[in-house]
């Protein structure tokens, strides 16, 4: 039943908190849906640990979808074997873990250390980074435990089940053999997920369209006043 409740109930909970917080928080909170610059507190370490996470965790996401969304079977179609498949994305996988992890670790010390910033952070964003930190820090390590060729695949256990669950027909079976340590990241991701609507995470989905469509914005320079001849 536990089994069950995990991998086949669980994941809707969490998909229905994601998409009704997000609709909750945006009819109530829109002033709050942004992510607080903090640049004018600090530059320096903001600006290497923003890089390093946002372009390792575009690479991790990429990654994801290639190993969980795609189906084995497209990979053995084009010709692609699994010890291939294997190498590239370890090559890929590893160094885009490590950067994320790095740069996570750097925006926590940051906002940490720097006093200012510490004082205006709130409770949502020590929570964001927590669940953040759980995930990546669990998702490197599956990686590692599993850099065996031979080892665990997740493609043929994770990626069938994650992908049962978009046709509404959740196959839970596919997760009973599955290592601890990859549970503990899905779950992690459960949590982060559960959270987000509620955190600064939902600046995420803030694109600004209305600025292509938007009015000119003119600036004039202002001339000093000239000195009133009546006046002298």
């Amino acid at each position: 039943m536990l089994n069950q409740f995990l991998w086949g109930t669980l994941p809707y909970i969490i998909l229905t908190i994601f998409i009704g917080g997000h609709i909750y928080r945006y009819n109530h909170d829109q002033f709050g849906w942004t992510s607080k610059s903090s640049e004018l507190l600090e530059k320096k370490e903001l600006r290497l640990g923003s890089l390093l996470f946002h372009w390792g965790i575009i690479f991790v996401f990429v990654g994801h979808v290639m190993g969980i969304l795609i189906p084995e079977g497209v990979y053995e179609a084009m010709g692609i074997s699994e010890e291939t498949y294997h190498v590239v994305a370890l090559a890929g996988g590893i160094p885009a873990g490590i950067a994320t992890v790095i740069g996570l670790f750097i925006l926590l010390h940051r906002r940490l250390t720097v006093k200012r910033i510490f004082l205006t952070s709130s409770r949502g964003d020590f929570i964001a980074l927590f669940f953040l930190a759980v995930v990546v820090l669990s998702g490197l390590s599956s990686t590692f435990l599993n850099i065996d060729s031979n080892g665990f695949d997740y493609r043929t256990t994770i990626g069938p089940w994650f992908r049962s669950l978009f046709i509404f027909q959740p196959n839970p079976e596919y997760m009973e053999n599955v290592p601890v340590w990859f549970k503990i990241h899905i779950l992690a991701a459960f949590g982060i997920f559960a959270v987000w609507p509620f955190t600064r995470l939902v600046h995420v989905f803030s694109l600004p369209l209305r600025y292509l469509n938007r009015s000119y914005v003119v600036y004039r320079k202002r001339l000093p006043k000239q000195a009133n001849p009546s006046n002298r």
